[in-house]
């Protein structure tokens, strides 16, 4: 896993361009420290912002990390990289983490029209992978592809709901992928989420389950968008399958929020629009020499990400520290693995890759939630760290 970090690979095309910051573990302090990417290097903004929370509620965080100088130098960036890969690393040299801390993890759900039949798939089949292409396939003869072009909560969407009503083919996964109200459900705890080189958690309880590549928003108390960086929502397929109550188990597992490697900064070079138009690529590597590949477009995305936003945040819903935001994922891997009709599921060791042009790539290697070392720095270690530290101040 290591050589898909180094070399540029982990970095956007134009990594020249482009203001990243990210989060890194420092030995000398035993703690993290926010940090930017420059010129191949990467140098410790903490007493800018101690947390990347605190820098996101900058008015202009871009403008404020462009302009910081005399910043303590962390070290090369492909000796961090290098260092970053869970089970092997320099415990005596720095290593990256989750570029985000305080801010609660949100994720919205069932955004995109293919995910969102996935998920009357595997509502339909309660869990079971043996009997998905079954459902699929009576699925498709109900539904077909004519979702793709309903704006959810329109006059249409409405028309759409009475039939399927009719046709006792109406599920929740459809009332909130095209009805008026996203998902917006809280995907990990703050702090609890690993970065790049992580190792990612699979529950040992479940035989069906995948990545879910998405785009994650970067946002302050005030609502605002401050930057993206690359997720995966790991997901259980049948445990949410057999019944979505049971979301928090499928979801909220050790290790099983990924985010990275970096966030970039909105300015003049990267906006909201090129996150409009990213192309997301996913690669799975097995050890058994499975692979599998695919891509999603945000193009394809049926709520625009300012809607998102503005459904998590607002007079109802307020977040001090800020919050990020997985926008969905229109790829549910459906290529058979173990047998046909069993679709795709994990296997320990996988290594899964996550990438586009202008955010870079987040890769890590999937293994069990209980063989995973357990989370243990939550936000009073952190608030402790940086008291020790002088970094904390009224």
């Amino acid at each position: 896993m290591r050589e898909r970090l180094v070399g540029g690979r982990s970095l956007p095309q134009d990594a020249a361009d482009a203001l990243l910051v990210g989060r890194v573990h420092l030995p000398e302090v035993d703690g993290p420290a926010v940090c930017a990417v420059r010129d191949g290097g990467v140098w410790d903004i903490s007493r800018v912002a101690p947390t990347m929370s605190a820098l996101l509620e900058f008015e202009h965080p871009a403008r404020t990390v462009a302009g910081a100088r005399d910043l303590p130098f962390v070290g090369a960036l492909d000796d961090v990289l290098a260092n970053t890969p869970a089970g092997t690393r320099d415990a005596s040299r720095p290593w990256l983490l989750a570029p985000c801390d305080l801010q609660a993890v949100k994720a919205a759900g069932v955004t995109f029209v293919a995910s969102m039949l996935e998920r009357v798939i595997e509502e339909q089949a309660r869990g079971d992978p043996g009997r998905a292409q079954e459902v699929r396939r009576a699925i498709a003869g109900i539904l077909g592809d004519d979702l793709a072009s309903v704006r959810p909560g329109s006059p249409e969407a409405l028309r759409v709901k009475e039939v399927l009503l009719e046709r006792n083919a109406w599920s929740q996964y459809l009332e909130v992928g095209i009805g008026p109200d996203a998902e917006i459900f809280t995907k990990a705890q703050p702090m609890s989420s690993v970065g790049t080189g992580a190792a990612i958690g699979i529950h040992p309880k479940s035989a069906w389950n995948n990545p879910e590549p998405e785009i994650v928003l970067f946002v302050s108390s005030r609502g605002a968008i401050a930057g993206a960086s690359l997720g995966n929502d790991v997901n259980l397929r049948d445990v949410e399958g057999r019944s979505a109550l049971l979301l928090g188990k499928a979801k909220d597992n050790n290790a099983s929020c990924a985010i990275g490697p970096f966030v970039r900064l909105f300015d003049a070079r990267f906006t909201l629009d090129d996150v409009r138009g990213a192309e997301i690529r996913l690669r799975v590597d097995g050890d058994d020499g499975f692979v599998l590949q695919g891509a999603s477009s945000m193009a394809r995305i049926s709520r625009d990400p300012l809607d998102l936003v503005g459904q998590a945040i607002g007079p109802n819903h307020q977040y001090p520290d800020g919050f990020v935001l997985f926008c969905g994922t229109m790829f549910a891997p459906v290529q058979d693995r173990h047998g046909p009709g069993q679709g795709f599921t994990h296997e320990i060791g996988d290594v899964v890759t996550i990438a586009t042009p202008r955010l870079g790539a987040l890769v890590n290697r999937v293994d069990r939630t209980d063989a995973i070392a357990p989370w243990t720095f939550g936000t009073g270690a952190l608030m402790r760290n940086l008291a020790r530290r002088g970094l904390l101040r009224a």
